[in-house]
Parts: structure tokens; sequence; C-alpha cells
């Protein structure tokens, strides 16, 4: 069994401002770096900008050009950091942090459950 790594756990939550109910959690990720973890979310950033109101697309821009360094001084100092954006009624906030991953024991002879086979390994390989 290999040793426990350290790396981020990013996560993309959404909420509904006008609704009772809570965040929903979007997306995450596991980071082996700090890079890592800032690319996704400038990545994602990048990607819905377009569609943004004109205030929540100025945020977006001073995040990618001003705030993303500081998000990555922070991850390098063990300090989690978020990123949200609000889109009138929806804020969406993502979130990363260091973490201990632990690796699994070994599964060879066990029988998983059928959901475990719908996983398609390198989902994330885009990730350099």
């Amino acid at each position: 069994m290999g040793k426990p790594q350290w790396g981020y756990w990013c996560e993309c939550w959404t909420e509904d401002l006008d609704q009772q109910r809570g965040p929903a959690l979007l997306a995450s990720i596991d980071a082996s770096s700090a890079a890592q973890a800032d690319r996704w979310v400038a990545i994602a950033l990048r990607a819905i900008t377009p569609a943004l109101d004109s205030e929540a697309s100025d945020k977006s821009w001073d995040w990618l050009y001003e705030g993303r360094i500081e998000t990555r001084r922070a991850l390098l100092r063990s300090e989690p950091s978020s990123v949200p954006i609000i889109q009138d009624p929806v804020r969406v906030t993502w979130t990363s942090r260091p973490v201990l991953f632990v690796p699994l024991a070994h599964r060879q002879g066990v029988e998983l459950p059928a959901c475990a086979y719908a996983f398609k390994p390198g989902a994330f390989d885009y990730l350099p």
C-alpha cells in the first residue's frame, strides 16, 4: 500500500440565493499541486465568464488577473481558499484546501458495488 500524499481537494458549489435550499456540490477534483488547484478554478471561470453579467464578469477577471496569485500563495501556506462569483440569483463558489490523501486498501478479490464500474479513470487527465 502507498504512503499518504499531500495534495488539494477542490470543490465547486452552487447556491440559489432566492430559494430556501442549501448549497449543492456541482463538481470536485483532487489536485496534486497548488498550481493545479488554482488552474481548475481559472479554467472554469474562463469558460463561464462570457455568460456572466458585467459585474460578475468583472469580478471573475479581477480574480484571474489579480486574485489568482493570492489563491496560490494561500494554498502554498497550507491555507484554504475560496472564489465566490454571484450571478443573481446564483452564487458559485470554488473552494480549494490542503489535504492528506490516504491510499485505499487493496481491493483485489473484493466485490465492488455496481456503481464502481461506472467511474471512468482519467476523467481529469486534462490537468497537467
